[in-house]
Order: structure tokens, then sequence, then C-alpha cells
């Protein structure tokens, strides 16, 4: 079993080969030089921390004891797949049985003239080195992009007193995936914490000079940082799937099972494009530390001969100053929505299918405040319920008598 890309759903899929009782070799290649890590404390808690240390997903000591070979600052350059063999940047091959392309993700590059080394990506631990020695209370940090990864970075940098400005090309911020009445909370909670969020903005300039960044806006305002940080989306990496032969289409296509058209080839997380069975086959590549978990211990299974079919529902989630964002299934496939308020201004909105179904429910709130409903309402989504909007929307009534019904 060799699986390409050490991260999150690599690393899972490895320790799930051996909790499963496969006893041959199973090798891990990554091309950073660290232990299997998780990416999310990259722009949050990690990133706050006294010491910004990495969350190994598993020690050497426990990779040795499960025989898990870890090849680590390596890149994978070619898949022979008549061979069997993957050939690796050092020259070497490996050869294989079954294989999983778990190569991830990588930040969209911002296609403009002026980017110097002061315009930065938050993808790697090195990334968010590079970036957290930026935030100081005397610094100004501009992000590029209104999204989770922005966003996030944005509250880590207030939290360590840097002068934050978040400017975002589209007309609100957090456009893919979160509700209009859910991204407001959290473009309010920004600004009092006093970050400049500007949306509707598109930048017409960029000169890094190396000592600070001017970005010139599209109204010809000018916003200088001592550092910019891009994050624009990410885009999934398939030029070795490509350069095998294997379908690309948003990500490597595979089916239900995890697998591509290639039997002996399975890809699983951030990479990949697979139908999402909830919503009728629905093709979707999801960028979620969940899925990445999941899918890389589907995987395993499926690497071993269970064909199992995905089922999971997506769930993404979000902390920022306090407030947690949650939100299971797909909001895009909503036609009516009911909204539930709990306490503390914490609420629900669920969203319905033309037919009732309850298709996707996001939550905002203090701390765990919405988690538990938003379990229960994946769980409908799940059993592709029906339950009344009055229901829904009735703080008394609760979603577990709703799941029993």
């Amino acid at each position: 079993m060799v699986i390409i890309g050490a991260g999150e759903c690599g690393g899972r899929a490895a320790l799930t080969l051996r909790d499963l009782g496969h006893e041959g070799p199973v090798t891990l290649v990554g091309d950073e030089p660290h232990l299997p890590y998780e990416r999310p404390p990259l722009s949050k808690e990690a990133m706050t921390s006294e010491a910004l240390l990495i969350k190994a997903i598993a020690s050497d000591e426990l990779l040795a004891e499960r025989s898990i070979r870890h090849i680590h600052s390596v890149r994978a350059v070619a898949i022979d797949r008549a061979a069997h063999l993957v050939r690796l940047s050092d020259g070497s091959s490996l050869g294989y049985g079954k294989l999983l392309l778990a190569t991830g993700s990588v930040p969209r590059k911002l296609p403009m003239p002026g980017l110097g080394g002061r315009c930065v990506y938050l993808r790697t631990f090195n990334d968010a080195l590079a970036i957290r020695a930026h935030l100081k209370p005397e610094n100004r940090v501009a992000i590029i992009g209104g999204g989770f990864i922005g966003l996030e970075l944005a509250a880590s940098a207030r939290k360590l007193g840097a002068t934050v400005t978040v400017l975002e090309a589209q007309p609100r911020i957090l456009m893919r995936g979160v509700p209009a009445e859910v991204a407001e909370i959290i473009h309010k909670a920004h600004q009092a914490e006093g970050v400049k969020v500007l949306t509707g903005q598109g930048i017409t300039a960029i000169a890094d000079d190396g000592t600070q960044v001017r970005i010139t806006l599209a109204d010809g305002q000018e916003i200088v940082a001592d550092l910019a940080v891009i994050g624009i989306g990410a885009v999934p990496v398939t030029a070795l799937a490509a350069e095998a032969g294997l379908a690309i289409d948003n990500g490597i296509a595979v089916d239900e099972n995890l697998c591509t058209a290639d039997p002996d080839v399975f890809a699983a997380g951030d990479c990949c494009s697979f139908p999402l069975a909830v919503y009728g086959g629905r093709r979707v590549r999801l960028e979620a530390w969940r899925n990445a978990q999941e899918q890389g211990a589907l995987a395993a299974k499926n690497m071993l001969g269970a064909n199992e079919a995905h089922a999971a529902v997506p769930w993404f989630w979000s902390d920022q100053y306090g407030l947690t964002l949650q939100i299971a299934g797909l909001s895009d496939e909503g036609r009516s929505t009911v909204r539930r308020d709990l306490y503390d201004g914490a609420f629900i909105l669920f969203h319905l299918a033309e037919d009732g179904r309850l298709v996707a429910a996001s939550g905002i709130g203090p701390g765990n405040a919405v988690a538990r409903d938003i379990r229960l309402a994946e769980m409908l989504i799940a059993k592709r319920a029906t339950p009344a909007p009055e229901a829904l929307g009735t703080q008394s009534v609760k979603l577990k008598s709703l799941l029993a019904a």
C-alpha cells in the first residue's frame, strides 16, 4: 500500500490500514519535512499560541510501532500504472499493489504582477511560521480574500495586536457556502475587534518593494501593509494523476468508493471530486478537515476490498472571536429557509429543498451553542427527513424528537 500525500487524509489512511489488520507494507510519501499534521490550527490557535507548534497526527514512535514507513521531503513525480510504480523526486521508485492519492490542494494564486516576498500564502507549517513573525502590534497586515482562511487569520492577527484590513472583491465575505445572515454576524464581529473590512472592492495594482506592500483598489483607495496574505481559495493538486491518464473533473474524479477508473488507484480528500449520495450523486469536491479524515479512513477500507460507498454529510466549521460557525450539508441545495433562535444570540438556519427535505443547516453562536443541534440536523439530512418547518423554527421542539419521528 502506497499513499502519496502525508497530510490529514493520507496520515489517517495509513493508520486505518493498520487498524483494519493489514499486515503488508504501508508507505506514506510527503513533500514536507514534518510528521503528518493537522492544518486547521495553522490559522487559529497554533498561530496565536506562544510558540507555533505542529499538531501531529502521529509521532515517529507511533509510525514505527505500526510499521508505517514515512518518506518525507520527497515528491512523487510520476505514476507508471502498467508497472504499478511510483517514481519519486530523489530518483527512487516504489512498487504498489494499491495506491492512494491524497495530494490535497494548494492556494489559488493571485494572477497579478508586483507580488514579492511580502505577499504570501498560508498552507504549510513553514508558511505559518513566516506569517507569525509579522503578526506584531506595530505591523499592518492586509488579508486578500474574505473566506474562512483569511478571516481566521485576520482574527489571529488582531489577537496578536496587528492592524488588519480584509479585502474582499465579492459583495460580502464568505460568499461560498455561508448564508448572508451568518456572514453578517462574522463581519460585525471583525469590525467590533477593529478589523477594517472592505467588500466589493477589486484590486487594480500591487507593489511590493520588499519593505512594504501597496495595494491599489478599484475606487483609487490605497492600502499600505507590512505583509499581505492572499487567501482567495484553493485548487486541487491533480497534475500527477492527469499525467498518469486519470480523469480530472474539478479534482481527481473518483466513484462513490473513492476509486478512479483504475481499480488499483484511489483518491481522497481535497484533491478529489466524488458523487455525493445524499444529493442524488451530485459531484462535489470538499475542502474540509473532517472530509479529509473520513475519506482517508474510507479509502483505506476500500483499498482492502470493503467496497463501501461514501455516505457522509458534508460538515464545516470555523472559530473566530469566541464565535463558532458550523454548517452541515450544502446550503445551496435549499430553496427555502427556516430560522431557529437559540440563546445568547445563537441561531440556526435550516435549508429545505422544494419537496420539504432538510438539505443543510447553518448555525452560529458563542462556544458550542449550536454544536448539538447541528449534529442532530446532520443526522436528519442523512436520513433525508422532511420535518415540519414550524417544528424546525420552534426552539421548544427538540430536534431529537424529530429524528426519532
